[in-house]
């Protein structure tokens, strides 16, 4: 039986979303690539939120962007409802989300990646991962099919997403199929094991989708978009993308609906034994939010629309595991779902996936070279955190096969730093999902200057256009002259300031002032100060927000620079590669332990690993200026 055989640079396994902005990424950097999916159906399938961004997820979103990925130009061609959180807490914690239209998601990223030259998509299942030994170090050959297909290739780069040995479970009823009942992949786990890789178990879930015609609005809180639209892309139009947005809807859980999971938590698999994985701490099920906190009377419920041509609903907050026959008790006991009809019912879904420790911060693995993973295969949660992963391997796939040094973003440059840094270092036993609380530097890396921090990383790694990154450069320029202008301009305290500061709820001048120690006001900014500004020159709404910006935290962002650079002392004190820890003497035997498993890059990666103390990163200092002084 002869089968087929095909040469790629790049082989790509999964098409969820970091497996499309690794593939978009490879191709559009001039290297052949294969992507390979289950269903090409199920291409950037959203099999659970119908949303893109949200708290510190619109962060990842901006920063994908902002090299050059695809997710946030997506969105933006598909949402039909858009907010920002947290307005009333400052920048820093500002966060965009958008609900989605599912469908048309899931199809305008299949056009793009159709459309895309050196890109080619193969409906397959990888049953094998076809290796090569060279000098004593495994080295990636290719791939192979489950219909036999061998697929040569230079590097490989896994995205299975939820799918490896995966099975759906709603209450005794168990079916072996990956989300939204596609097809799972059975045989890719084994080839991995073979190869030496520690597999996980973990799960994660989803609430019912009720049909909309069921639903009693006039019970709920009616949640609206904003009034003016702000794009995720920084390539977006923003005037272009301003629409009529469809509403969300709010209502609460009670003590009927939790005494109805109370006497079922004997048939909920969660609670019964049945599944063995470890599921997200911060996206609990309804039945862990009931048992875990049992003081509260009610939960937060959203009711959130599909898309424009479905009548699916999704009940943001009720994720389950529970028998059909109690998710219609328990969902029928809220307000507005007293007669929900549950188009399709929650479940719980466990999946394999790899211990992230196995990986560099490049997301390569340490022991294979040129084999790559992204996404909720490597232990996270989310479709943000699995697109950021999928790009940064698609570059770093890229440049192994240019012969370059990785692209390494640190914590002090990124979240996408920051969730690979914690992903590769830290012990992960529950699925990641990013948290703006992760990020110690996120006054700096805040969502509005993703374009300032990474644009021009993009273009180095060659996708960002020139016109862009020359766009980046000018608003830079833009922003600090600004600044600079504002410093000098001052403020007398003359009749015509006094009634401005009294119109706009601020207290009057005793003496003249600069027009940025206004600015630094609470309750003023530099927009509404513009009547006393007779010389401000006509700038772009994107440049005014960071000259506001800057100026009215410039105390907080000086200290946080200065804080970075002292960070950046320890990320610069670079350790040696596949180094035995134990030549150190000095250090503790779970430091040294540790150290051998996740072979730090830096002194400053070393000092983030659990079980590494302050006393043992002083030891391998002294040991390292002791050879620093030998070689010299």
């Amino acid at each position: 039986m002869s089968c087929i055989v095909e040469n790629y640079d790049i082989c790509v396994v999964g098409a969820g979303h970091a497996g499309c902005e690794a593939a978009l990424a490879s191709a559009r950097l001039g290297f052949e690539t294969m992507l390979f999916t289950i269903s090409v159906d199920s291409i950037a399938l959203m099999p659970c939120n119908p949303n893109i961004g949200g708290t510190s997820k619109g962060h990842l979103v901006r920063e994908v962007d902002a090299l050059g990925g695809e997710m946030g130009k997506n969105i933006d061609k598909t949402f039909i409802q858009s907010k920002m959180l947290n307005k009333s807490k400052g920048p820093a914690v500002h966060s965009l989300r958008a609900q989605a239209d599912k469908a048309a998601y899931s199809a305008q990223m299949r056009k793009t990646l159709q459309n895309q030259e050196h890109l080619t998509i193969k409906q397959a299942e990888v049953a094998k991962i076809i290796t090569e030994t060279q000098s004593g170090k495994q080295v990636i050959a290719g791939v192979k099919t489950v219909s036999g297909g061998t697929y040569y290739s230079k590097a490989v780069i896994l995205c299975t997403g939820t799918y490896l040995n995966a099975r759906c479970l709603t209450g005794e009823m168990v079916s072996h199929t990956g989300p939204n009942g596609l097809q799972a992949a059975k045989y890719l786990s084994d080839s991995l094991r073979e190869l030496g890789v520690e597999i996980y178990r973990f799960k994660t879930g989803t609430p019912a989708r009720i049909d909309s015609k069921s639903i009693d609005y006039s019970k709920m809180s009616e949640q609206f978009g904003d009034e003016k639209i702000v794009p995720f892309s920084f390539t977006t139009n923003a005037e272009e993308i301003q629409k009529d947005q469809v509403s969300c809807w709010l209502t609460y859980t009670n003590e009927k609906t939790h005494e109805i999971i109370r006497k079922n938590l004997k048939r909920s698999p969660l609670f019964s034994g049945m599944i063995e994985g470890t599921g997200p701490r911060y996206c609990p099920s309804i039945e862990d939010k009931v048992v875990k906190f049992a003081d509260k009377e009610k939960h937060q419920l959203f009711i959130e629309p599909e898309g424009l041509n479905t009548n699916e609903m999704y009940i943001a907050g009720m994720s389950s595991s529970l028998p059909e026959d109690v998710q219609y008790q328990m969902y029928r006991s809220v307000a507005g779902l007293e007669h929900a009809k549950i188009v399709r019912n929650a479940y719980a879904i466990e999946y394999d996936c790899i211990n992230p420790n196995q990986l560099l911060s490049s997301l390569e693995f340490k022991n294979i070279s040129g084999l790559f993973c992204a996404g909720q295969f490597n232990g996270s949660s989310g479709y943000e955190e699995a697109a950021c992963q999928g790009l940064i391997a698609g570059i770093n796939a890229c440049r192994k096969l240019q012969g370059k040094e990785p692209m390494i973003l640190d914590r002090s440059e990124a979240y996408i730093g920051v969730l690979i840094d914690d992903l590769v270092t830290k012990e992960n036993n529950e699925p990641y999902r990013m948290m703006t609380s992760r990020a110690e530097y996120r006054l700096i890396l805040r969502q509005d200057n993703a374009d300032l921090r990474l644009t021009k990383k993009g273009y180095e790694v060659g996708l960002i256009p020139k016109e862009r990154y020359d766009w980046v450069v000018k608003k830079e320029a833009m922003i600090q002259d600004e600044v600079m202008r504002i410093e000098k301009v001052m403020i007398g305290a003359n009749q015509k300031v006094q009634a401005c500061m009294e119109s706009l709820g601020s207290i009057p001048l005793h003496t003249g002032t600069s027009l940025a120690e206004l600015i630094r006001r609470p309750e003023l900014n530099y927009d509404v100060l513009a009547p006393l500004d007779k010389d401000r020159p006509n700038l772009p709404e994107e440049v005014t927000e960071q000259v506001n910006i800057h100026i009215k935290y410039e105390g907080y962002i000086s200290r946080q620079m200065k804080q970075v650079a002292q960070f950046k002392k320890l990320e610069k004190k670079k350790l040696p590669r596949d180094f035995d820890y134990q030549k150190i003497h000095g250090l503790r035997i779970e430091a040294v332990q540790k150290l051998n498993l996740l072979q730090p890059m830096s002194i400053g990666q070393a000092s983030r690993i659990s079980g590494v103390s302050p006393a043992d990163i002083s030891v391998i200092l002294v040991y390292l200026e002791q050879m620093y002084q030998k070689k010299k």
